[in-house]
């Protein structure tokens, strides 16, 4: 089972302290030592030059003067730092006692610079500096030793404290660390806690967006986006819901109430033919409204695949031009085509451009009085090609225009009374324009017809 976020932060900031802690005792140790060694060294070659300085000083006095300075600077030094000075042939001109019991153990003084050497003199750790030098004619072997126990001590005590305090320290920051996160995530549980409140009933709450400008508020500001997002689906599947159902009930209630008023007596058979027409036209447009409805459902759910390929725009308008005029013949509406002279290739699916097309014929014809015209055009440039359809309909009211390619949207009674629909021709063939890639709007002034302008990425820039 997986900690908390809180427990698990805690427990990398504890993992972290006891690493860095961990280095900081091994630099420090090892910082340490190094300045010790640096110290024993410099007193040692300190006590050696001064060895030095007193055999320049006394050898030409002779050698029982120069025995009588080293006992003299033996004695002063007692057992705080040891001295061994020999001549060539190996003859002790003074030693301390402590360098008599491991005299075999000690390497021979043969170099002329300073070397160093630490070991034991009676059970005691020495730093010993060696130099064979050669002063007034005469070679010495020099030895000076200076104890390391006070310094190895202070080592070891130092150690202890780290030992001692390093643990308590990595606890004491950890349970802080434990504070720390539980103030930093406070706004996090704030967060949680207004979201959890968040339903279908009020889904216009909006989280508190705190003042600073970091992390958390970005998180805030992209939930309330989210929670705007979801609030606007909801209303528009609300919205989608009322309307279908207020659409499909008429058609409905209109084909119960038929056939039961037919039902009611006897009747001839015209009346029969005429009740089973209406029911039958009633059906016909139920039957379109609801593969509109199935068209848009499966288009929000993402759910309908087109095929893209190059094709030319023209014939297919050609073929949308001759229904428009099978559908305008009943009315007498004049319907012309003014097409590009070469192909006009776009990428797309031919299906569903062919319904796009005839979407917007079929509003062009349902809302142009009789006598009326309707004009296609079809033309390719700027990387585009561009489809217009014009009519000399009853127009479009400037309140009403920015809304047609909404769903169920219907324009003012003038428009609805006579004609009809459920509004979602035009949101389909929205969708169809979005799709491509592409962009459909329209233009209308209320009693001198429409025009519908569809722009298409040709199959190049596609």
């Amino acid at each position: 089972m997986k900690l908390p976020l809180r427990a698990r932060i805690t427990a990398w900031y504890f993992a972290v302290l006891v690493v860095a802690f961990a280095l900081f005792a091994w630099i420090s140790d090892l910082g340490f030592r190094h300045s010790i060694e640096t110290t024993v060294n410099d007193a040692s070659r300190a006590n050696l030059e001064s060895v030095q300085r007193i055999l320049v000083r006394v050898t030409p006095k002779g050698m029982p003067e120069v025995k009588e300075e080293l006992n003299e600077l033996g004695g002063v030094w007692a057992d705080a730092a040891l001295l061994e000075v020999s001549d060539a042939d190996g003859i002790m001109l003074f030693q301390s006692e402590r360098f008599k019991k491991p005299y075999g153990t000690l390497p021979p003084v043969l170099k002329s610079e300073i070397t160093f050497l630490t070991t034991n003199l009676d059970h005691l750790q020495y730093r010993i500096a060696m130099r064979a030098a050669e002063i007034n004619g005469h070679a010495f072997r020099i030895r000076v030793a200076v104890p390391t126990e006070p310094f190895d001590q202070a080592l070891d005590r130092f150690r202890l404290i780290l030992q001692e305090t390093l643990p308590f320290l990595v606890v004491l920051a950890s349970l802080a660390g434990y504070w720390l996160s539980g103030r930093a995530l406070a706004p996090v549980n704030a967060i949680i806690k207004t979201a959890r409140g968040v339903g279908v009933q009020n889904l216009s709450s909006r989280l508190a967006v705190p003042p600073a400008n970091d992390e958390l508020r970005h998180l805030s500001e992209t939930l309330n986006a989210m929670l705007a997002r979801i609030e606007a689906s909801v209303i528009r599947l609300t919205q989608f819901t009322a309307d279908a159902s207020h659409d499909l009930r008429t058609p409905v209630a209109l084909i119960r109430t038929s056939a039961e008023l037919a039902l009611r007596r006897p009747r001839t058979d015209d009346e029969y033919r005429e009740t089973l027409s209406r029911i039958l036209a009633t059906s016909e447009e139920t039957t379109h409204l609801i593969e509109n409805l199935l068209t848009l459902a499966r288009a929000d759910a993402g759910a309908t695949e087109l095929h893209f390929r190059d094709i030319d725009l023209v014939p297919h308008l050609e073929k949308i031009a001759e229904e428009a005029g099978i559908l305008a013949a009943g009315k007498g509406i004049q319907v012309s085509s003014e097409l590009a002279a070469g192909p006009v290739r776009v990428s797309a699916d031919p299906a569903a451009i062919e319904r796009l097309l005839l979407i917007v014929i079929e509003n062009a014809v349902k809302y142009t009085p009789s006598g009326g015209k309707i004009e296609m055009s079809l033309s390719n440039g700027a990387g585009n090609a561009r489809i217009e359809i014009r009519d000399s309909g009853i127009g479009i009211s400037d309140k009403d225009l920015p809304h047609i390619f909404e769903r169920f949207y219907r324009a003012d009674q003038a428009r609805s009374r006579e004609t009809g629909g459920s509004g979602l021709g035009l949101a389909i063939a929205r969708w169809i324009v979005d799709l491509h890639g592409g962009l459909i709007e329209a233009q209308s002034t209320l009693g001198n017809g429409s025009v519908i302008r569809i722009t298409l990425p040709s199959a190049a820039n596609r």
